[in-house]
């Protein structure tokens, strides 16, 4: 989170102030989330590039969740400082001119200077969309997995139960996690289906933090149960297994996962 550059007219100059963004975006035509060298397909090279056009000065941001590439985000957060004198809820309107469409500021709020998105407490809601049909909706293509055969919705939700709580991951992220710990916790799982519109299923997951690619792999398993390859109770070995090898769920795919909301519990006790 840095601001540098030149410092312009004191007509424009304020107080340092932290500010926090709510982005939402469709990612699938990023590489992911955070800043890639040479590479300007990223949610956070496009947020850093709008905000210095704006600024006057090179202007770096600090996001919540580094989301995969192709994964979607209704209410991701980030910080950026800056003592420039620009309203606050201007913030939006301003950035959003400067924005490519599939990127958009829902909201800016300003936060205290040593408020950091990675370093406190989260909730952090992912949604899952699985198009449960035999021909893919062309309509959603871009937001949901197609799987067609038939799932078991009662099931699912019995596996999920096992995933609440504190528990080592390890089973359920990538080989290629470099996190000091695979320990989580997760609040909710709940799968449910809605044939208003076509067959949809959606998997929520809630906790306080997630792996690379944790609730996609979670999201595989389930589906393994659903469809009858798994039972709901063989989560625990493979939570206990505390390896992806020992997990036969599959990755599901970028696209059917969105990160839905998130909460900062240091924010909200003020």
């Amino acid at each position: 989170m840095a601001a540098t550059g030149k410092a312009g007219t004191n007509e424009l100059m304020g107080k340092p102030r932290r500010i926090l963004l709510i982005v939402a975006y469709d990612g699938t035509e990023y590489h992911g989330f955070a800043r890639l060298k040479d590479d300007d397909r990223t949610i956070e090279g496009r947020l850093e590039k709008a905000l210095s056009d704006l600024l006057g000065c090179r202007t770096e941001v600090t996001g919540a969740s580094r989301t995969d590439s192709g994964v979607h985000a209704l209410a991701n957060a980030v910080v950026f400082d800056t003592d420039r004198n620009i309203p606050t809820e201007n913030f939006p309107d301003a950035l959003n001119t400067k924005l490519p469409q599939d990127i958009r500021i829902r909201k800016a709020v300003e936060v205290p200077g040593d408020f950091h998105p990675r370093h406190t407490a989260t909730v952090k809601t992912y949604r899952y969309e699985i198009d449960n049909e035999r021909i893919a909706d062309p309509l959603r293509e871009r937001y949901a997995m197609l799987v067609g055969y038939g799932l078991d919705t009662d099931r699912m939700n019995e596996a999920g139960r096992y995933l609440i709580g504190e528990h080592d991951f390890k089973s359920f992220c990538s080989v290629h996690t470099q996190a000091a710990t695979t320990v989580r916790t997760i609040t909710d799982v709940n799968v449910s289906r809605d044939g208003s519109a076509g067959e949809r299923v959606y998997i929520t997951v809630k906790g306080q933090g997630f792996l690379y690619n944790m609730v996609r792999i979670i999201v595989g398993t389930l589906i393994d149960v659903g469809r009858g390859r798994l039972a709901p109770e063989d989560i625990t070995d493979i939570l206990y297994a505390m390896d992806r090898t020992k997990n036969p769920g599959s990755t599901a795919e970028a696209k059917g996962l969105t990160l839905m909301d998130i909460r900062f519990t240091e924010l909200e006790e003020k």
